[in-house]
């Protein structure tokens, strides 16, 4: 049944770009592009997402970090190097630690 129903599909494939070729022939007509085909399925509208609402875990009515160094802060940094150890090997690399200091 598996090789009579393979030969009929394979004859109805091979038949049908012929027959399809002899009616194009037959009546030459012109079509015109069109941007959408009148018989395609309507487009589906997409709602935009539900926006989620972050709230900050401080109070935004006060100063965040809560320290202020007061209006003739300065701020000091100082830098250095230090070794770390890798599985490459050991490396040089900068730090800095800042702090705020009263002029």
């Amino acid at each position: 049944m598996g090789r009579i129903g393979a030969a009929a599909f394979l004859a109805v494939l091979v038949a049908m770009p012929a027959s399809i070729a002899r009616a194009e022939q037959a009546s030459p007509r012109i079509q015109v592009a069109q941007a959408v085909a009148p018989e395609a399925a309507p487009r589906r509208v997409y709602r935009p997402q539900a926006r989620l609402r972050v709230t900050p875990y401080y109070d935004p009515d006060t100063i965040y970090p809560r320290y202020n160094p007061g209006p003739n802060a300065v701020r000091v940094c100082n830098a250095h190097y230090v070794q770390e150890y890798r599985p490459s090997g050991t490396v040089i690399v900068p730090r800095m630690s800042c702090y705020w200091q009263q002029r």
